[in-house]
């Protein structure tokens, strides 16, 4: 028996070499324009931004280092700490309306028999509206006084016309609900494909046993689409800190700053007050938020996966 001496397996390892270049072209065909893409409009716009937040400007020229009095004078803003209040109860909001409904939606429509297909549709026909002509159909809808539909229709039921949007406390729920009603069903199509790989048996021998709707959606259902279901959590947290033109669209970022969110606060820095340091700033902010969630996310999960 021909015993392994210890570094047989580092030997055996395949040396890089030109004619493995070759064999491999195909791969690297593949791999260089995507890693082009992501190195022009991806890398080194993240790492410039993390260069003008440290650096001073004058219009668009940087004309030296400015340390950390840019992220100094955005902490010390009036607007951020309501900005940075408002993204967290944006991301609470989502998760209370925007994060169950497209589960819920895409278990009904796993359990219809007939017309799936225009059901299909119906679910997925609010992500094919442009998403500035959908924020302009709600506006319309929740206009305050008489001019808007809703408050047409509760007056002539005899209800006194509400103030949607201009009330602070409705602002970030309203919406959340416009933007869940634009994109719950694209997210909606990946739980009912999740759903459609189940193993159908799995139902048959519950049935057999006797088992009711709730106990199939317990521990059949639910458990089957929990892995997207986790993967779709730290997708939508992540989104939900970026959200800009709801906001900006049909509010303003008001009443009274009741809206304003970190993203549109940074639009406001570079487009408005043509500051881009102090926006670059707001978007390191954003990273630091996201980059902190997603280690905690991965911390919790890494046990439940092992």
């Amino acid at each position: 028996v021909m015993r392994k001496q210890p570094g047989a397996a580092l030997k055996s390892k395949k040396p890089w070499t030109f004619s493995r270049f070759i064999g491999e072209f195909g791969g690297w065909v593949f791999i260089i324009p995507s890693f082009i893409l992501f190195a022009f409009f991806v890398w080194e716009p993240m790492l410039y931004g993390v260069v003008l937040s440290f650096s001073k400007l004058r219009a668009f020229d940087i004309v030296g280092f400015a340390g950390l009095e840019n992220y100094r004078y955005v902490f010390s803003h009036p607007y951020f700490a309501k900005a940075l209040l408002n993204t967290v109860q944006y991301a609470f909001w989502s998760l209370i309306i925007g994060y169950l409904v497209p589960i819920i939606v895409a278990i009904i429509l796993n359990e219809v028999v007939h017309a799936q297909r225009f059901f299909k549709f119906v679910a997925y026909f609010p992500a094919l509206v442009p998403a500035v002509a959908a924020l302009l159909m709600w506006q319309f809808l929740l206009t305050p006084g008489q001019e808007g539909i809703i408050n047409s229709i509760l007056s002539q039921l005899g209800i006194a016309p509400l103030q949607f949007l201009q009330n602070p406390n409705w602002t970030i729920p309203l919406l959340i609900m416009t933007l869940t009603w634009k994109s719950a069903g694209s997210t909606t199509m990946v739980y009912l494909a999740s759903l459609q790989g189940i193993n159908g048996e799995l139902y048959e021998a519950a049935s057999l046993d006797g088992a009711g709707v709730w106990s199939k959606l317990r521990y059949i259902t639910l458990p089957g689409i929990f892995n997207t279901a986790r993967l779709m959590l730290i997708m939508q947290i992540i989104s939900i800190f970026q959200i800009l033109y709801e906001p900006m669209v049909m509010t303003g970022g008001g009443p009274n700053n009741a809206s304003i969110s970190l993203m549109y606060l940074s639009y406001q820095f570079a487009f408005d007050k043509i500051q881009f340091n102090y926006a670059a700033v707001v978007g390191i902010v954003v990273s630091v938020i996201l980059l902190i969630l997603t280690a905690i996310y991965m911390k919790l999960v890494k046990p439940q996966e092992s």
